[in-house]
């Protein structure tokens, strides 16, 4: 109720709707390529619903502890006497201990660097005047640091804010602003618009096998992994420690034929009965619900050519 559907793609749409069913949350559907967002299901809550990233944070973990050399895709952490984890087998399975040690190695100065890059603590939209920015906190957690980067906790982040990360993932590290055309005119018109470029291309081959694994065999089974259609993805599970709400998230996307879309999704309740897993489901159904339509056999949506400005590298 209250969603604007004017120059959304009502494919995209009904597949989200269908998808989310009677869940409490929300859904967004972008193209990672250009910034636009092509449907968002509770454009309320997709805005102003701030919550803590739960173990979505571990994207940017994993790319901050790359990015500075404090682990590779070979390293390993000892869990048990006979078990440690790699990366790849650490973001599949969402290992807290693992990214727990790459945030105390980070320090609470490079977690926030890090986290402002990627565009916590911002607007991810331009010109979406009902957006509202997460936080990232002023001091480091009671708790400490390796609760930043394996809960979240410290950080509150929106759904525009998950979506603008994995499609800066997903599209080689340009981070977009996030743009909602209202009316044909408007995707006519369209020109993508570069907030800044992420140096973080030399590391996504090393988190995409972790972000595969957690489909096709770890966190986010229920998205349904297929070898001709794979998506890379993310779960997050927690409750946020200000409002006691219960979530679950998954950011995910995909490539098809040299296509790619982006899912995001954030499920909220009162009582213990979403999580990831049940988020990353939602993200499969509308997959497969636009595999349905033959959506991906389609052309990309064009957009008008342009130039492209960064104002900021990082």
């Amino acid at each position: 109720m209250g969603d604007s559907v004017d120059g959304e793609d009502l494919i995209a749409r009904r597949a989200a709707v269908l998808a989310l069913g009677p869940h409490s949350g929300a859904v967004i559907v972008a193209d990672p390529n250009t910034g636009r967002i092509l449907s968002v299901v509770n454009q309320k809550l997709a805005y102003q619903g701030a919550y803590e990233p739960c173990s979505t944070i571990k994207i940017v973990a994993a790319l901050a502890g790359l990015s500075e050399g404090i682990i590779n895709q070979e390293s390993s952490l000892r869990i048990t006497k006979h078990h440690s984890v790699d990366l790849t087998e650490a973001l599949a399975h969402s290992n807290n201990a693992y990214f727990a040690s790459v945030g105390e190695k980070l320090g609470y100065d490079k977690i926030v660097q890090y986290g402002q890059m990627f565009g916590l603590g911002e607007k991810a939209g331009l010109n979406i005047d009902a957006e509202q920015p997460g936080l990232i906190a002023e001091a480091p957690p009671a708790d400490g640091l390796g609760m930043m980067t394996s809960f979240g906790e410290g950080f509150s982040m929106t759904p525009m804010e998950l979506t603008a990360i994995v499609s800066a993932v997903a599209n080689g590290g340009t981070l977009y602003y996030l743009q909602h055309p209202g009316s044909q005119a408007e995707i006519d018109q369209y020109v993508p618009q570069v907030k800044r470029q992420l140096n973080v291309a030399p590391w996504l081959t090393d988190i995409k096998p972790g972000m595969m694994g957690a489909v096709e065999y770890g966190t986010a089974r229920r998205a349904g992994f297929s070898a001709t259609e794979p998506i890379f993805g993310k779960t997050g599970t927690c409750t946020d420690n200000r409002s006691f709400t219960h979530l679950g998230w998954f950011g995910s996307y995909n490539e098809i034929g040299g296509r790619k879309l982006v899912v995001v999704v954030l499920l909220t309740s009162g009582v213990h009965s979403v999580s990831g897993p049940i988020a990353s489901g939602v993200a499969g159904a509308v997959y497969k619900n636009l595999s349905g339509e033959n959506y991906f056999a389609q052309a990309a949506p064009q957009t008008s050519p342009a130039a492209l400005i960064s104002n900021h590298s990082y």
